[in-house]
């Protein structure tokens, strides 16, 4: 789906100038000061990272900022652990999807970056919006003032730029509520 430049966001323009240094072979530069970006500045290679929990455990890290080895068991059952510190973090779904990426899986890690978007906006949202996906249970506006809200207020412009897709979809195959 085509953008026009008044939709292109800062980690649109972020993500293009990494490929593009990727494919001269150069560094990632410094994310802008904006901090839009949320790609970690650790470069990483498949074969000697992956899998990241076993050869990489320092990179990965929950929600809540705890790592791999403070998620135990025994903290699980007494409490100590909240729903918080199993989440992902965007981090590290993007070092995940440079692993793809390395390992010729484009989809793959456009997937992965889908879902680092997804982790700004709360649970309970994806929900409703999944629901709202549904065939029949939204008008074509309803579905655009959704991609509207990822795209402001989540900043999750790839998620706004599927659900405007599906509008279009829906209304060509007559799937919209009326």
């Amino acid at each position: 789906m085509a953008q026009d430049a008044s939709t292109i966001s800062s980690d649109l323009i972020a993500e293009a100038v990494r490929r593009a240094m990727a494919a001269l072979g150069q560094d990632t530069p410094p994310p802008a000061a904006s901090g839009a970006s949320t790609a970690p500045a650790v470069r990483l290679d498949a074969r000697q990272d992956y899998p990241l929990g076993i050869r990489r455990p320092e990179l990965v890290k929950s929600a809540s900022g705890l790592g791999l080895d403070d998620i135990k068991l025994d903290r699980v059952i007494a409490g100590d652990i909240r729903f918080e510190d199993v989440k992902i973090r965007p981090e590290t779904l993007e070092y995940q999807a440079g692993i793809a990426e390395d390992i010729g899986r484009p989809h793959m890690a456009a997937n992965l970056r889908r879902a680092a978007e997804m982790t700004r906006i709360p649970d309970e949202r994806v929900l409703e919006i999944y629901n709202s996906l549904r065939p029949y249970r939204c008008t074509k506006k309803e579905l655009l003032d959704i991609a509207d809200e990822l795209a402001t207020q989540y900043n999750a412009q790839t998620c706004a730029a599927m659900v405007r897709e599906a509008a279009d979809v829906y209304e060509k195959r007559n799937r919209l509520k009326t």
